[in-house]
């Protein structure tokens, strides 16, 4: 009682200074303790203040922190350049053209060093015809560095030393009070880099915050400008998001503001189709759970959810009209992959994952014979049945065929010979080539033979 009597009076006593244009807030009023920092993170802000340098951390681990929640990594920005980092560590190297930065390795830990940038003023900007920046940045300092990055909540620098936090833009506050407020005008911080759209509907759901009213008014407008971004960075921006651990709330926020249109084809339509809509839903919610039990998952799996009821649609549009199944769905695949390469570049390492998980489907059907066991030996057996699960759960297949192959592949030999279907049960029976007949040889008359010839 009495030591949370006088946290609460420290707490009301503490109050923050100013040093300079970035208020200072000290440990007693926001509470993060320099143990809660990563090891790594300690070991580079301690080596480079040793050496005469500035280190703080940055960006989300403070942000995270402040919220109570654990940081994925922590970042470190300095005013050392990538070379003279590379010098105080050991094991450092230098990454990166646009911008170089330096990845300190402390184990399996990584942890990423940036130098202090600034934004480069107007008239030097190199930016295309829609205003996106080309050229964005060049090294600063401190205050500078705070002024070029996105959002006030990732504008805030943590010193381990002294575990005070440096807040140039209210990010302390708005923090506090759940709020997520871009920096500097929402029109031009939008034109400049179009991806904060995005990155303000997934931080927000995942987060769990609100968007600033005029952080959010200008999205409908210029949504447009998503059009003129790279596909390589649009395609990090959503993986980030399907990856987020809170991918379903990042679907339904990216809905709501009407941003979904063009990032995926199957969100264009989903919400038109119940059953498609149903299957999404469901391999979203799976693959939060799975993330928040420290399971992996695979972007290609997650794709290939997404997609599926695009490849359904086109493979029964072409057994309808009379092509053979395996083909039409080979097509059918090609074709959705096709199109979808046109708004999304989804890598080709993927493509071959996608199609396993897809034709693996059809297969599930086929309970006679060999063809279960020869399905339970393939590599990506468990990805798709996993898939099939997802199609039972949706309402899209029969329960009974996902719980029969869940029996079925830890059966003991014996139980799985029972539960084989007969041949022609459900699925066509192979015709089996009828064998060819030797030519009869015609009888010889013997006693013909004994005959002498005239």
């Amino acid at each position: 009682m009495i030591k949370k009597f006088l946290k609460r009076v420290f707490r009301k006593s503490a109050k923050a200074k100013s040093v300079g244009n970035a208020q200072v807030i000290p440990f007693k009023l926001h509470g993060v303790a320099r143990e809660q920092i990563s090891y790594g993170a300690l070991k580079v802000t301690d080596g480079l203040q040793a050496s005469g340098y500035q280190a703080y951390v940055v960006g989300g681990a403070v942000r995270d922190l402040l919220l109570n929640r654990i940081p994925k990594d922590f970042d470190i920005a300095t005013d050392a350049t990538p070379e003279e980092v590379r010098r105080v560590f050991r094991r450092a190297r230098i990454i990166g053209r646009r911008f170089r930065l330096v990845h300190v390795m402390f184990g399996e830990e990584v942890v990423e060093v940036s130098t202090f940038r600034r934004m480069i003023e107007a008239e030097d900007a190199q930016t295309d015809e829609h205003g996106r920046l080309l050229r964005d940045n060049e090294f600063g300092d401190q205050e500078q560095d705070a002024a070029r990055r996105d959002f006030t909540a990732n504008a805030l620098f943590y010193d381990p030393a002294t575990q005070e936090i440096y807040d140039y833009h209210g990010g302390y506050a708005d923090t506090r009070d759940h709020l997520l407020r871009i920096i500097g005008d929402p029109l031009v911080r939008y034109r400049e880099d179009p991806v904060r759209m995005l990155r303000a509907v997934r931080l927000s759901a995942k987060l769990g915050i609100k968007l600033d009213a005029a952080t959010a008014a200008p999205i409908a407008e210029m949504k447009g400008l998503l059009d003129n971004v790279p596909q390589a960075r649009l395609l990090d921006e959503v993986l980030k998001m399907l990856l987020s651990g809170h991918s379903l709330e990042c679907i339904q926020q990216l809905r709501k503001m009407n941003l979904h249109h063009g990032l995926l084809p199957l969100l264009d339509v989903i919400w038109e189709q119940p059953m498609g809509e149903k299957f999404i839903m469901l391999a979203l919610r799976n693959t939060d759970e799975r993330l928040s039990q420290d399971k992996t998952v695979s972007p290609a799996f997650l794709f290939a959810a997404l997609l599926w009821h695009e490849v359904l649609a086109a493979w029964n549009l072409r057994v309808q009209q009379g092509e053979r199944p395996v083909g039409a769905m080979h097509e059918a695949m090609d074709e959705v992959l096709a199109r979808q390469r046109e708004q999304l570049a989804i890598p080709h390492r993927q493509d071959a994952v996608m199609k396993e998980i897809w034709l693996m489907q059809q297969r599930f059907e086929q309970r006679a014979g060999q063809r279960p066991f020869r399905l339970l030996e393939q590599p990506r057996f468990r990805a798709g049945f996993d898939f099939l699960l997802l199609r039972c759960a949706s309402g899209e297949v029969d329960d009974e065929l996902g719980l029969w192959w869940d029996e079925f592949q830890d059966a003991s030999a014996a139980r799985q010979a029972e539960m084989l279907q007969p041949e022609g049960d459900g699925e066509k029976k192979r015709r089996r080539r009828k064998p060819r007949k030797k030519p009869e040889v015609p009888a010889v008359d013997e006693s013909a033979v004994d005959e002498p010839v005239a």
